[in-house]
């Protein structure tokens, strides 16, 4: 007879990525099934609401010391899991974003293995863990290590499990588990207040959420944008904020249209800026998934997209939106001008997004995942 896990511990980065946004809302998601959710992180993650049934959060404690230059993170991580495991009787670990969760929690296992406990580890892979950080050549061995020593691997999306196999040489199974949408949360709301706060009756709106970094490739949005507007009358949201900011400022006012774009700086609830928006864009160089735009669909939103890493497989080109090369400004101005151009087509794109995000329904992945933790648990 197979057994169930109940209690599970969740290790992630508390920040506004994606990764952490994954693990935050997994974690409170299975909470409300009954299972008991313990997150582990140096602070209280983002989306963590303060106070939920079978929800609890252990603070990772900050430890100063003159002989560090640095603080030994990764030492009290592992301590505090290892105490966490040991009080409330953990039946497995979940770390999400390989570095260094899955290292620390190798760590974590072959300590508890000194006192006769078992814990089984599943480690989810999120992008730049892989992509970026992971092919450092002084992370690179250690990553690999502690992938394939990790009982359970998942990833979120096929071309992230590809390019992890590519990348490295993986011995487990990296199960494909893709990120997901809480369709109580995004929808299409009526906020024809706020809609008139951005832009006028006959505007259109085109947003794009991020953490503004090099890779989002926002200039291209810029760019984009100016084509757009100079045939049909918009606004331009950008939602977030990051190193990139101060210069897409100055390229708006280079492109003379600082006046229709608009910085919102980050913001909590982005359903409500999606639900008056008409098109999502992005432009990354890399996706390893692409959960903003996921977001968008699920509040109506059509999507135009580059067609780099996973974006293929949540944005699905001429229906739920377009997806074009990476840089093609013509080819990306043109797909938002064929959905937004015409009422009747901009409609039926909107009701696609939906149809299109309902595939990604968090209530089809959690069943995923519960099952997954009771495979690894009960090997």
């Amino acid at each position: 007879m197979l057994k169930k896990v109940q209690k599970v511990g969740i290790v992630c980065y508390p920040t506004y990525g994606g990764s952490g946004v994954v693990a935050t809302e997994l974690g409170m998601s299975l909470a409300k099934l009954g299972f008991e959710i313990h997150f582990i992180s140096y602070r209280r993650p983002a989306r963590l609401g303060i106070f939920q049934s079978n929800v609890f959060y252990h603070e990772v404690p900050s430890f100063e010391y003159p002989l560090f230059e640095f603080k030994p993170f990764d030492t009290a991580l592992a301590s505090k899991i290892v105490e966490v495991c040991l009080s409330e009787n953990i039946q497995i670990l979940h770390v999400h974003y390989a570095i260094p969760h899955a290292t620390i929690a190798f760590l974590v296992r072959e300590i508890l293995k000194t006192k006769n406990i078992y814990l089984p580890i599943i480690t989810t892979l999120h992008g730049t863990d892989i992509t970026l950080v992971g092919v450092d050549p002084s992370f690179y061995p250690v990553v690999e290590f502690s992938i394939n020593q990790s009982d359970g691997v998942t990833a979120v999306s096929e071309a992230l499990a590809a390019q992890t196999y590519l990348t490295f040489d993986i011995k487990n199974k990296i199960k494909v588990i893709p990120n997901f949408i809480d369709f109580d949360r995004f929808y299409r709301k009526r906020e024809e207040g706020l809609r008139r706060s951005f832009a006028k009756d006959e505007e259109k709106i085109l947003i794009h959420i991020s953490n503004f970094r090099k890779v989002k490739r926002i200039d291209d949005i810029l760019k984009v944008f100016a084509i757009v507007k100079s045939k049909i009358p918009s606004k331009l949201l950008l939602v977030g904020d990051g190193p990139e900011r101060v210069a897409l400022t100055i390229m708006a006012k280079e492109l003379n249209i600082e006046r229709d774009v608009i910085f919102t700086g980050k913001q909590d609830s982005v359903e409500d800026l999606l639900a008056v928006s008409d098109c999502f864009l992005l432009t990354s160089d890399h996706e390893s998934f692409g959960l903003a735009a996921l977001e968008a669909m699920a509040c109506e939103v059509p999507v135009v997209s580059t067609n780099a890493g996973g974006l293929r497989e949540v944005n699905e080109d001429g229906f739920s939106g377009f997806t074009c090369n990476v840089g093609d400004i013509q080819a990306l101005s043109d797909a938002v001008l064929k959905i937004i151009l015409d009422q009747e087509t901009l409609n039926q794109f909107k009701k696609n997004a939906k149809v299109q995000a309902q595939k990604f329904d968090i209530k089809i992945v959690l069943k995923e995942y519960i099952d997954y933790y009771n495979e690894i648990y009960n090997i």
